[in-house]
């Protein structure tokens, strides 16, 4: 069903660190009013790199997640900098925080955090035939590199130590993406 867009009759923001909140007073077609709120991200989003060692090993990184005060195993990941593409910014995320670069790298979709109320967006690059060279991050501690096969996925998605979500289904998109042989 294809539905038209609600009215947007009012609209004020404010900043609030990294983002944009806005506040949206809508009309839907149904001629129902309802106040929304929204997250608009400052920038052109960011990153989720998955490393591939080999054809059957991804490279993982630990670091301190702040919102959960614990070390967290996830992917590369980080910001996409002004006057960078994805491609770019996905390269230097990788030397960073995994001491690697790459010589093929593939964007294989954009993702979401909560579209709902966020505009957020994260591109998930494949990254493969790596290379060791780190760069400087802002990284407060050097990340530890863990190795996970591929084939263990279903051992690494129920670790109470790999929750966030982007990740997660990075890996499964990319392990589908290359069982197709892409």
């Amino acid at each position: 069903m294809s539905r038209r867009l609600p009215v947007i009759h009012g609209l004020r923001g404010e900043d609030i660190g990294p983002f944009h909140q806005e506040h949206l007073d809508l009309e839907f077609s149904n001629g129902e009013r309802r106040h929304f709120q929204r997250l608009v991200s400052r920038g052109d989003g960011a990153v989720v790199v998955v490393p591939m060692l080999d054809a059957q090993t991804v490279l993982l990184v630990r670091e301190y997640a702040a919102g959960l005060h614990r070390y967290e195993l996830g992917l590369v990941k980080g910001r996409i900098d002004a006057g960078e593409t994805s491609v770019q910014a996905a390269d230097r995320e990788l030397k960073e925080e995994a001491g690697y670069g790459a010589r093929r790298l593939d964007v294989l979709r954009a993702m979401t955090l909560a579209p709902t109320y966020m505009s957020h967006q994260s591109w998930l690059v494949l990254a493969r035939d790596l290379y060791p060279e780190r760069l400087p991050g802002d990284e407060p501690e050097e990340l530890e590199v863990v190795p996970w096969k591929l084939a263990e996925l279903d051992r690494l998605m129920l670790r109470e130590d790999f929750s966030e979500g982007r990740s997660l289904a990075a890996l499964f998109i990319v392990r589908e993406w290359l069982e197709k042989g892409a």
